[in-house]
């Protein structure tokens, strides 16, 4: 058993048994990681509220080998990220975000660039005056960074090189498809214009936190809106959150 201290976003609480919590967190170490915390649920815990979902976190927990829940053992809060909670546009932005971090990715597999884009885009969250939009670039870059980017230049079902002009997006497949490959599946897809093409490619291409400076409105915001919901959705095999969610399940 080896004590372990990392930073740490929590992604989602439980309670359990009489007075503890199970947790989910995104480490910058570990990558995901749960635990549980003994007495998290007493009036005078010492965790206090420091284990709220979304909360940025140092954690010190005993990693237990062959275990896959470890014990927390001690938590210093970094931001608590509070306003979060205090809006419902907040509050199911937050929510999806750290529900599509928790869907793509594996049990202590780390990257450090999942973590940060998570915190950058729970600070910004703060502070922004469109949270769809920004949640909609952050889900864009998390799909990205996991291994789940969005086809847009070859054919998601047979590789080929595709043509500058509307198409069909298949969120099975993960991308757009060729006019035989549309032809002949029988998947669900969605329309998708060389505006979205050129604002999806846009977006992956400059760091999360300068593309926030991006707009989209009109055909774009909502086409790129329906092909970014409907493929998290095939990748994670749930719905994300939707408007007005459970901040903490069970609380």
């Amino acid at each position: 058993m080896a004590l372990v201290t990392t930073k740490a976003i929590v992604l989602k609480s439980m309670r359990w048994g009489e007075a503890d919590r199970i947790l989910t967190f995104y480490s910058l170490q570990m990558g995901k990681v749960r635990g549980i915390a003994r007495g998290a649920r007493r009036m005078k815990s010492r965790f206090g509220g420091m284990l709220e979902p979304f909360s940025s976190i140092n954690l010190t927990f005993f990693n237990k080998r062959n275990d896959s829940l470890g014990s927390i053992s001690h938590v210093d809060s970094l931001e608590s990220f509070s306003p979060l909670r205090e809006s419902l546009d907040l509050i199911w932005a937050a929510s999806r975000m750290v529900a599509l971090v928790d869907g793509v990715t594996a049990d202590r597999d780390s990257n450090p660039t999942i973590y940060h884009t998570l915190l950058e885009g729970l600070s910004l969250l703060v502070r922004t005056d469109d949270p769809g939009l920004l949640t909609l670039l952050f889900q864009i870059h998390i799909l990205s960074h996991s291994g789940f980017q969005p086809q847009v230049d070859r054919c998601a079902s047979c590789g080929r090189a595709l043509e500058e002009q509307p198409s069909l997006f298949s969120p099975s497949s993960g991308g757009r498809l060729c006019g035989s490959c549309d032809r002949g599946s029988w998947d669900y897809c969605l329309p998708m214009s060389q505006g979205s093409m050129a604002f999806l490619r846009q977006v992956r291409r400059i760091p999360f936190t300068r593309a926030t400076r991006l707009k989209a409105t009109g055909q774009v915001r909502r086409e790129v809106e329906a092909i970014i919901e409907t493929y998290a959705r095939s990748v994670v095999g749930k719905r994300l959150p939707e408007k007005e969610p459970l901040v903490t399940a069970g609380k």
